[in-house]
């Protein structure tokens, strides 16, 4: 006798395809691909790519080394992240029924209650990790929750929507130096810059679903050039050599001119130029033509830069070889961004 399973699909029933069928998967299988797909869509898994470089940069500002609270705070970090992907679906679901009716949630692969259930049992998580990293990283994560809820629950339509997303990218570098030192001062520019860099994105983002003014990417692409200066131009290094020649030959070298830190120096070059190649081209596109699809483009493009300019403010910090492993995650990201969306 049939009865049905679990999955939906009726137990001791063949599975076979009919005959002359080019698929002879099972309908469970089938459907469990499904689900895991509409999971990974509403997550957006492989923006993931982009989070654990935030902590990292904030390590590598305060001068340490990475330790085994830094991966708490990567780990708190990854679960808050993955919080606001769910959430917004769920606070989204009657608008992306009109404007993305493709998404997981109005398409019906996902209940609501089970992306708002995952979005509380996530931020749950991520809190429960930065408890474990220390106070101080605690006191960084809290704020961070709580702005990625107001975010997605009623300042996203705001004009302080933007604003809102550049402080939680903020604290979420901040996090990873209050895990891993317990200070978070020689993060703090840092995490404006990457702040920055994320409220330019946010901005585009706003018009991704129904195109819009070229204004937003032409700003963004600003920001870009705004950030690669910034993050690339090093005077006090400058006024340093230039001591050191006045002195002549027997003068202490002082630090900000080591030969060791030329390395970094070029590094970070190299890493700004990867930034400025990964959005100049997308935010040029959509700044001629501000059409859903280019500014979509324009989006995943910035979302993704944003390893590159972890690497390059890391790089900048001296943490040559933090830097290269941030760098690194990057062809992943994009690699798994052509299955899945990052926007």
């Amino acid at each position: 006798m049939l009865r049905e399973g679990s999955c939906g699909c009726l137990e001791g029933e063949s599975t076979a395809a009919p005959e002359g069928g080019a698929d002879d998967t099972a309908p469970c299988a089938r459907t469990g691909r499904s689900r895991r797909r509409a999971w990974a869509e509403l997550l957006r898994l492989p923006a993931l790519f982009s989070v654990p470089g935030d902590a990292l940069a904030g390590t590598a500002a305060t001068g340490a080394a990475p330790n085994s609270r830094t991966l708490l705070a990567i780990g708190s970090s990854l679960c808050l992240y993955e919080a606001g992907m769910a959430l917004n679906d769920w606070a989204d679901r009657d608008v992306d029924a009109v404007e993305r009716p493709h998404r997981p949630l109005p398409s019906g692969r996902i209940r609501p209650a089970a992306a708002l259930t995952a979005a509380c049992a996530l931020t749950g998580a991520g809190l429960a990790l930065a408890s474990g990293a220390g106070r101080p990283a605690l006191a960084v994560a809290v704020p961070l929750a709580a702005t990625v809820w107001a975010y997605d629950l009623g300042l996203k339509h705001t004009p302080a929507g933007p604003v809102a997303m550049a402080a939680a990218r903020g604290l979420d570098l901040l996090l990873g130096a209050a895990a891993t030192t317990g200070h978070t001062r020689p993060a703090l520019p840092s995490a404006a810059l990457l702040g920055t860099h994320t409220l330019a994105v946010t901005t585009v983002s706003r018009q991704e679903a129904q195109g819009g003014s070229p204004l937003a990417p032409l700003a963004a692409l600003a920001t870009t050039a705004l950030l690669t200066r910034v993050v690339t131009h090093r005077p006090s290094e400058h006024r340093g050599a230039t001591a050191l020649d006045h002195l002549g030959p027997g003068a202490t070298r002082p630090p900000g001119a080591a030969p060791g830190r030329k390395p970094a120096a070029h590094l970070t070059t190299a890493l700004a130029a990867a930034y400025v190649a990964a959005t100049a081209r997308p935010y040029f596109h959509a700044t001629l033509n501000p059409s859903p699809p280019l500014t979509q483009r324009a989006v995943g493009a910035g979302v993704r830069a944003t390893i590159p300019l972890q690497a390059a403010l890391t790089a900048r910090s001296k943490g040559t070889a933090t830097a290269l492993l941030i760098a690194a995650l990057a062809p992943l990201g994009a690699r798994f961004a052509k299955k899945v969306s990052v926007t």
